[in-house]
Formats: structure tokens, sequence, C-alpha cells
């Protein structure tokens, strides 16, 4: 049995993942605050097996509990032959001047989500697969923003940065060890999703380069979900001849 991980199911880049996931046969928990309707009649319809697990990554109790138990749940499975981890989930917002930005919980909340939470999954599955003969592929969905500074986006260059640098250090890591565990990155590039909608709803003395994304969005130059979710979909299915420690741009695959 395979199973998939994919936090952020329900809705955008998240929930075109999972669709494609079981069209590949692949069983899949999805982590997410709000279920989705969707991807239960999908699933059905592709004869495939989806589980939601309602967590907010924010909660670290509610996290380390809902992981903790998905993680019992399928290495309890003794037909188990792949696992494929997908951080996807992430937030936006502060989108903000760094020097207006005061607030310790908006700053703890946004690493929380972005940067902790995608570390404390993969570490916790990568443990447990290290005492079961399966390979794991983990991605890390980050953004061109982790590699640019933003006006704005203090927070997010930085979260998305770090998570970068932690994809890179533990494929290392798994180099060094003589693993078969994948680990690498994706940059999807710009989409058509609620995240930018956020961004285009930003003042532009928080965000100089609102009026860029605004343009995105009037000149239909957003890529759809679908279409990206095929692009890293396809990376998944092909881990063997994955890169450990890559981050994948999209742009070279458009």
């Amino acid at each position: 049995m395979d199973y998939a991980v994919v936090t952020g199911i329900s809705r955008g880049l998240g929930e075109a993942v999972a669709r494609l996931l079981f069209e590949c046969g692949i069983h899949v928990f999805g982590i997410s605050r709000n279920g989705s309707k969707t991807l239960e009649r999908f699933a059905k319809e592709n004869n495939a097996r989806f589980t939601h697990a309602a967590c907010d990554l924010n909660n670290i109790p509610e996290l380390e509990s809902t992981i903790g138990e998905i993680a019992d749940r399928i290495f309890a499975d003794e037909d188990l032959s792949s696992l494929y981890i997908v951080n996807n989930a992430a937030i936006v917002t502060p989108i903000e001047r760094a020097d207006r930005i005061l607030d310790t919980e908006r700053i703890a909340e946004h690493m929380q989500i972005n940067l902790v939470s995608p570390m404390f999954i993969l570490n916790t599955f990568l443990h447990k697969a290290n005492g079961h003969d399966i390979s794991l592929v983990g991605v890390n969905v980050t953004s061109g923003a982790s590699v640019r500074p933003i006006y704005g986006f203090s927070t997010y260059c930085s979260a998305k940065a770090g998570l970068d640098m932690y994809t890179k250090t533990v494929a290392a890591e798994q180099e060094i060890l003589g693993l078969s565990h994948k680990i690498f990155g994706f940059s999807p590039g710009v989409m058509d999703t609620g995240m930018q909608e956020e961004i285009r709803s930003a003042p532009s003395e928080a965000f100089i380069e609102v009026e860029k994304f605004r343009d995105y969005k009037r000149q239909n130059m957003l890529s759809h979900t679908d279409e990206i979710g095929g692009i890293l979909v396809d990376i998944l299915m092909d881990a063997s001849n994955a890169l450990n420690g890559k981050i994948y741009n999209v742009k070279d695959y458009l």
C-alpha cells in the first residue's frame, strides 16, 4: 500500500496534489483545519482512500498528537511500501514592513505554520521510516521569496529561506548515512490561489509590488493549480531519479 500525507488540502495546490495522488492509487491522509467534500467525492470516484485529519498547525499539542496518530496508523500497515510527505500548507501574512510588525504572536504563528510544522512533520516520519524497510519521499513546497528579498515579505521570505536550508540539510544527512530517502523542495511559481487574493489585497505602503501581482491576475498570468500539481506529482512518482536536496523550480517545466 502506498500512502501520502499532504498538508493544506482544503484548497489550492494541496487539493490538486491530493486529487492527482488518488489517480495514482495512493491512500491520502490530508491535514487541514477544514475538510474537503470535493476530495471525498473524488476519492470515491477513483476507488481511492482519503482520510482527513482536522488540525491547526499553529497548535503545537494538536500538531504533535495528529501527526503521531497518522504515523502510527500508516506504519501499522504491514503492506506499507511507499510513503510520500508533501508539506504544502503555508500562510503569507503578515504582509508589512518589518519595523511595523511588532506583534510577537503573529511572527511566531507565521514561523510555526511555514517552518516549524513542516520540520516536525518530516522529522517524525523520517524517524518512523528508519525503523521499517521503506523509502520515504518528502517534498517541502517553497517559494521564489526564499531567494529574493521582497519589501513587505520579511516573515515569508525568512520562513521559506529557512525551509530551503532545512530541506538541503536533511537531504545531505540522508546521503551521508547512505539512506534511500529522498528530500527535495518545489517552488510552484505564482498560482491562482487564495494566497494570491490576500497578496493582491495588501496596501501598497505595506507591499510595494502589489500592482505587479494585481497585473498577474488582470493579464491572466497566474498558473492553474492542477497544472502545477501535475508537475509536482510527476516528480514524486519519479523520485528514484530526483536529486536529493534539490529545490525544483516549476519554471523549468513550463
